[in-house]
C-alpha cells in the first residue's frame, strides 16, 4: 500500500498508540469488552512553573468523535501486523468487530479558555471499555499541546500588560499540525493576531504581517526598499529598521513615512528585530515623536518569551506591539504539559461501579477514583477553591476539602457558597449534545477567568498556589482504596 506524505484526508481513528488496540484486543479476547469504565484526563502541575493552565482543544475533539469510524483502509491496515511468530497480531473476527466500532461513549469536559488547576479532570469518558480505552492517545495528544500553548500564550499577554500579541511562530513550530492547533491556542490564550495564513482562514483568526530583511536586501539601499514597500502596499507599512544601523532605519523609515503622509496614507510604525529592545526602542520613540510620528507603534520581536517581556517593561521599553514566535508555539521551555488518563471506576452492565486507584510510589502520581466532577465556589466575583468529587455525592450542605498531598490542610465549604460546575455534557451515548461557542468568545473567556483569580497566581515568580482539593467522603473512598491496594499487594 502507498504511503502518502499528508495524511489529513482520510480516517484518523488510527492516531492511537499501538497498545490502546492490543488492550482492545485482549478485552475483546477475555470476553469483558461488555463492561463500563468511566477514564479522566488530568494533569499533575502547571506548566513553565506557573499558577493557573489554561484548558484548551475541546473543539478538536468534538470534530474527532463526531468523525470517528474505522474505515476498510484501517482494517486493512491492522489485519496486515504481525506478531513476533509471523502470524496476525489481531484476529479476523476482532477486526470485523473494531470494523463495526461506533462510538457511543458520554463525554463531560471542561469548557476552552477555563483556568484549570493540577488533578481536575479536564475530560470524564464513560462508555465500553474498549472504546475508552482506544480514545486515550487522541485526547491527551490534543489537549496536553493545546492547552500548553494556551497557557504560555496567556502568560505572554500578561507580561505586555495589555498591549497586543501577534503570534509569529509558524516557521518554527512542531510541523504543520503543530503550527495549526498552536495559532489557534495562542489566539484563545490571547493573542491578537498570526502570521499564520492558513490558520487565518481555518480558524477566523486576524492575521498580520509586512517585509522581512530580504526585501530591504533585494535593493541597493535601505531607503530604496522602504519606498518601495510604502508605494506596492500604503495601507500596511511597518519597515523592519534592523537590517543595517537601526536607528538609521528608524530615520528612514519617517522620510518615507512622510512621503506616505503627502499620499494620503498613515505609517503604521516600525519593526525591532534585534539588539538591546528597551534602548533602541526608547530612542526610536524619540525619533519617530521628533519626525512627527507619535501614533506611530514600534513592534518588537526577537526570540521574546513572558519573562524577556516582564524585563523589558520594567526597562521603561516603549514597545507598543510584541511579535512572539518561537518561545510561544513550542511551548519553551516546558516541550509538554504531561497530562494523564486513568481509569477511576468499572462495572459490569447494570451493576454497581467498582471505583479503582492506581498506586505509585510518588504520592503526586496516585489516582483519584470515582466519577468525578469539578466544583468551583466563589466569594462575590473571586474564585476562592475548586473541589473534585464524585458526581453522585450530595453537596447541597456544603463540603470539606482536603488538599490531596497534605490530609492537614483541610477547608470547610459551606453550604450556600456559590459555585459553578466545571465539567459539561459534550456527548451523550455518542451523541453530541454541545455547542463549541466562537473561538472570540473562547479567547474572551480566558480574560474574564483570570480576572477572577487572585492576582498571585498570574505571577510569573513563585505564584500563589490557589486552593484544590477533594471532597470529604472522595478523600476517605481514596485513602480507603490505597489501604486497601496496598494490603493485597503483601499477602
Amino acid at each position: 500500500m502507498p504511503y502518502q506524505t499528508l495524511p489529513y484526508n482520510q480516517s484518523l481513528a488510527l492516531l492511537t498508540d499501538l497498545y490502546q488496540l492490543t488492550m482492545a484486543y485482549g478485552y475483546w479476547k477475555a470476553g469483558v469488552d461488555g463492561k463500563e469504565a468511566v477514564f479522566h484526563l488530568t494533569f499533575r502541575k502547571h506548566p513553565f512553573q506557573g499558577g493557573f493552565t489554561i484548558a484548551c482543544g475541546l473543539a478538536y475533539v468534538i470534530d474527532y468523535l463526531e468523525h470517528f469510524v474505522l474505515d476498510q483502509t484501517d482494517i486493512g491496515y491492522l489485519g496486515g501486523l504481525k506478531g513476533n511468530d509471523g502470524k496476525p497480531l489481531f484476529d479476523r473476527e476482532f477486526l470485523s468487530y473494531l470494523e463495526g466500532v461506533r462510538f457511543q461513549c458520554d463525554i463531560d469536559a471542561i469548557p476552552e479558555g477555563t483556568v484549570v488547576f493540577p488533578h481536575e479532570p479536564l475530560i470524564r469518558v464513560q462508555g465500553p471499555i474498549v472504546q475508552c480505552q482506544i480514545l486515550e492517545t487522541v485526547l491527551l495528544n490534543i489537549l496536553n499541546f493545546q492547552t500548553l500553548i494556551a497557557t504560555k500564550a496567556a502568560r505572554v499577554c500578561l507580561a505586555t500588560r495589555g498591549e497586543p500579541v501577534l503570534e509569529f511562530g509558524l516557521r518554527r513550530a512542531q510541523g504543520i499540525d503543530g503550527a495549526l492547533a498552536a495559532s489557534r491556542a495562542a489566539f484563545i490564550g490571547g493573542c491578537a493576531a498570526t502570521s499564520n495564513v492558513l490558520a487565518g482562514k481555518l480558524f477566523g483568526i486576524p492575521v498580520k504581517g509586512t517585509h522581512a530583511h530580504s526585501w530591504v536586501m533585494s535593493f541597493d539601499d535601505e531607503l530604496e526598499a522602504f519606498r518601495a514597500y510604502a508605494k506596492a502596499m500604503p495601507n500596511n507599512c511597518v519597515f523592519l529598521v534592523d537590517t543595517y544601523d537601526t536607528l538609521e532605519g528608524v530615520r528612514k523609515a519617517a522620510e518615507v513615512g512622510q512621503w506616505l503622509r503627502s499620499q494620503g496614507h498613515e505609517m503604521i510604525g516600525i519593526r525591532l528585530d534585534s539588539g538591546d529592545l528597551a534602548y533602541l526602542s526608547i530612542e526610536a520613540r524619540k525619533l519617530l515623536d521628533e519626525a512627527g510620528f507619535p501614533k506611530a507603534v514600534i513592534v518588537a520581536s526577537n526570540d521574546l518569551d513572558e519573562t524577556i517581556i516582564d524585563s523589558l517593561k520594567d526597562q521603561g521599553a516603549t514597545i507598543s506591539v510584541w511579535g512572539v514566535g518561537t518561545k510561544l508555539v513550542t511551548g519553551y521551555d516546558q516541550p509538554a504539559l504531561g497530562g494523564v488518563y486513568k481509569l477511576s471506576a468499572i462495572r459490569e452492565p447494570g451493576r454497581e461501579w467498582k471505583h479503582k486507584v492506581k498506586l505509585s510510589e510518588q504520592s503526586i502520581k496516585v489516582s483519584n477514583p470515582g466519577i468525578q466532577q469539578v466544583r468551583r465556589y466563589r466569594s462575590g466575583t473571586e474564585s476562592i477553591g475548586d473541589v473534585i468529587y464524585d458526581a453522585q455525592a450530595d453537596l447541597t450542605g456544603g463540603c470539606i476539602m482536603i488538599d490531596p498531598q497534605d490530609m492537614t490542610r483541610q477547608k470547610r465549604i459551606p453550604g450556600d457558597t456559590p459555585y459553578a460546575d466545571l465539567l459539561l455534557p459534550v456527548f451523550r451515548k455518542g451523541r453530541r449534545v454541545y455547542d463549541p461557542p466562537p473561538l472570540p468568545q473562547i479567547k474572551q473567556r480566558v480574560t474574564q477567568e483570570l480576572t477572577g483569580f487572585h492576582a498571585g497566581i498570574k505571577r510569573f515568580v513563585n505564584p500563589h498556589q490557589y486552593p484544590v482539593g477533594l471532597e470529604k467522603s472522595l478523600y476517605t473512598l481514596k485513602t480507603d482504596l490505597i489501604l486497601h491496594s496496598r494490603e493485597v499487594a503483601l499477602t
